[in-house]
């Protein structure tokens, strides 16, 4: 369908873009939390520091562990996050290219 030029897109498929998009930030929040707190530039005895890095972590693991199972052994590196993002984008732009085809 097409409005003034422009294509219209499934609001279900909207909402579960801005969805991933949402979920993408809280992963980029924990992915420079955990270097901050790597790198001792923020202390994570802080109460502040726990209760935001525990929040963050509950809401990230769930969907960071399998991947983790499957990443190779990389000493102290953590890609995961980066790995989970780049999928995340890649369903986001999938949905998006479905959704303008049909």
């Amino acid at each position: 369908m097409q409005n003034a030029g422009m294509l219209t897109v499934n609001p279900f498929i909207e909402l579960i873009s801005t969805i991933i998009q949402l979920y993408s930030y809280v992963l980029w929040a924990w992915l420079i939390l955990s270097w901050l707190i790597s790198f001792n530039v923020v202390n994570r005895y802080q109460p502040t520091v726990q209760r935001i890095s525990f929040a963050l972590f509950k809401l990230t693991d769930p969907l960071l562990r399998p991947i983790r199972r499957y990443m190779p052994d990389l000493g102290n590196i953590d890609i995961s996050p980066v790995v989970l993002i780049l999928l995340l984008h890649f369903v986001q732009q999938l949905l998006i290219y479905y959704s303008l085809r049909w």
